[in-house]
């Protein structure tokens, strides 16, 4: 701090002699002086100087950079340039990624000017909302993206937002093996898109712990990431499209091979640690599989997505990230509400009177369970509104009052562990009453308790209170932007079928809306294709099982060798889609019948084909 004090100091100095000058981030930023109050510093290994210049365009906001002393920012540039030709690739052919690239100049030895992105947070600080456990849980990241969209449009733009990004973040950091990835390194904007900061290691250079790698998965993507895209816990049509989106990027930049090679092979005399030698290069190129066909790289990077998602080594590694950053927030921190955007105060908001939790409603959206109404009277006269809390978001309230008040001023919360199902009218019934005293309680306790800014924020309406008042909250199904109503018993199956050289290629892909068992459970669905008439049953070919889903993703190739031409036009593909009950007969959950005469194999067929009981598929 003192440091940061002194050296601004000096610049305001600058200034007075100078005027303005030109910032060497970017030559069209004109500034006349430096905002003190607005300027802090980070608390990572580098301690980077968080600054704020005043813009010389009166119509213009404050321009806010970093300055990093101590990491060589030339690496940063290089990868930042491979990410905006990655970018600049996608978007030639189509494909709008949604990349957030900023800019990043290296101003000397080990010096240099980041761009600071407005409106954008880390994922700790998302994460830590929800307890220094937050890596661990589902919900931080859509949460937090409501908070900012309380919308319904936009809630669901962002999340488009976030399933671009976060494909493209994907096939970015893991082919140029960007490394030392932690939640400190990875950022949301309010607007859903996702971003990675910090280059200091890459081409596969992670740090380690003894002889353990820090970076265990193949790229960052985690539960609460897929929690955001699915619109819940289980898989949906949507996490589909996230993955077709992912290969696609990534086969996309294999075809470019030779051009990130030649481009990074260019740099290797020029002094960067990490890029000396063409092992460095080699990383690359084992990366993008140039000698895959577009159908294995898709298998492949399938792979990787199910082998990240599953990785318990990052959640980990965010929560001693977590942990090690708990030493260096400062004791003025004061603790916020996570699903509050803002905080108010006595004073902004007025004098609460009385407050009475007056009924509970069944909610369906983001999550099945019960939300609690409760009508908040303030001092002034007639001034009544009604806002909704779930017991979790009451349970929020409680440990962070229990950060700043001893627990001799809070009356105690009524527990959360219930006997029998946990959920319920019965159950709901109860924590009303519960709850109902609880707030009671609260806003007659000690002065310092009863009017502080968290409980004024708690009672403060939000976004969501104001367009439910009045209503009940309707259902509404987790996918229904980009799932469309399906109207087939059954679900459907997305297939590749191709055929080239004497070889028949189908790709299983996806499938959507399967039904649950009877007993109301999911199934664990695996799909088995024959190639009729096939009466010895020695074309049988099957996937791996995914376990307890209705929508399935495989990319799985299965291929027929040494059929002619002339045979296959004879026969039929006979797809079933079953679920693996272990001891027990496999269940039927649907098939498809596919006459390979109706279809034009001179070219790769790709569709959703319906899934029956019996008969002929439709494309």
């Amino acid at each position: 701090q003192g440091i940061l004090r002194e050296g601004l100091e000096d610049v305001k100095q600058f200034f007075k002699a100078h005027g303005s000058c030109r910032l060497p981030l970017s030559p069209s930023l004109l500034v006349k002086g430096i905002v003190p109050r607005d300027c802090s510093y980070f608390n990572s290994n580098a301690v980077p100087l968080k600054l704020s210049f005043q813009n010389v365009d009166p119509l213009g906001e404050n321009i806010r950079v970093i300055f990093k002393c101590g990491d060589d920012l030339r690496q940063d540039m290089l990868t930042l340039q491979m990410i905006r030709i990655m970018n600049k690739i996608w978007v030639q052919e189509g494909l709008d990624m949604r990349m957030v690239i900023f800019r990043c100049f290296s101003t000397g030895r080990g010096r240099g000017m980041v761009e600071m992105i407005p409106n954008a947070e880390t994922l700790r600080k998302i994460q830590v909302e929800h307890g220094v456990t937050g890596s661990f849980k589902d919900r931080p990241l859509a949460d937090w993206l409501q908070k900012h969209n309380p919308e319904e449009d936009e809630y669901e733009k962002a999340v488009e937002n976030f399933i671009y990004s976060c494909a493209g973040c994907c096939v970015a950091t893991y082919v140029l093996g960007i490394c030392d990835r932690h939640n400190d390194n990875i950022m949301l904007k309010t607007t859903g898109h996702m971003f990675h900061i910090d280059f200091g290691r890459f081409l596969g250079h992670a740090q380690m712990f003894g002889n353990i790698k820090r970076d265990r998965a193949p790229f960052v993507f985690t539960s609460d990431m897929a929690y955001v895209i699915n619109g819940g816990d289980k898989p949906s049509s949507r996490f589909h499209d996230f993955v077709d989106l992912c290969c696609q990027a990534y086969n996309l930049i294999r075809k470019h091979t030779h051009l990130f090679l030649n481009l990074l092979g260019l740099m290797l005399s020029c002094g960067i640690p990490e890029l000396s030698d063409l092992e460095d290069l080699k990383y690359v190129y084992d990366a993008l599989r140039p000698q895959d066909s577009d159908a294995d790289a898709t298998t492949y990077f399938t792979r990787l997505i199910e082998s990240s998602l599953g990785s318990v080594a990052t959640k980990l590694n965010f929560f001693i990230h977590n942990l090690a950053q708990m030493k260096f927030t400062g004791s003025d921190a004061r603790p916020t509400l996570s699903f509050a955007p803002r905080t108010h105060t006595l004073k902004t908001s007025g004098r609460i009177h009385d407050v009475f939790l007056c009924r509970h409603e069944r909610v369906f959206n983001p999550s099945k369970g019960y939300t609690y109404v409760v009508k908040v009277q303030r001092e002034s006269p007639g001034e009544v509104t009604f806002v909704q809390r779930t017991f979790e978001e009451f349970q929020e309230l409680h440990n962070k009052l229990r950060l700043l008040f001893p627990s001799s001023l809070l009356p105690s919360f009524p527990s959360r562990f219930v006997i029998g199902r946990s959920r319920g009218e019965a159950v709901a019934e109860r924590r009303k009453e519960e709850l109902n005293g609880y707030i009671w309680h609260l806003i007659h306790a000690a002065p310092e308790v009863a009017e502080c800014d968290l409980i004024y924020t708690f009672f403060h309406p939000l976004p969501r209170d104001e367009k439910a008042a009045g209503t009940n909250p309707t259902p509404k199904p987790a996918d229904a932007t980009w799932a469309r109503s399906l109207g087939k018993i059954g679900g459907e199956v997305k297939l590749s079928i191709s055929y080239k050289n004497n070889k028949l290629f189908i790709m299983v892909m996806h499938i959507r809306g399967l039904p649950p068992l009877q007993d109301g459970n999911d199934p664990d669905p695996y799909v088995k294709t024959y190639l009729l008439p096939d009466p010895q049953k020695t074309t049988k070919r099957k996937t791996k099982v995914a376990r307890k889903t209705c929508n399935p993703t495989y990319n799985e190739m299965l291929v027929y060798d040494g059929i002619p031409r002339g045979d296959l036009e004879q026969r039929e593909l006979r797809l079933s889609v079953l679920s693996e009950e272990g001891f027990w007969e496999n269940i039927l959950l649907g098939e498809v019948g596919i006459r390979l005469r109706d279809l034009d194999l001179a070219q790769e067929k790709m569709g959703w084909f319906a899934l029956g009981s019996r008969g002929h598929g439709t494309l």
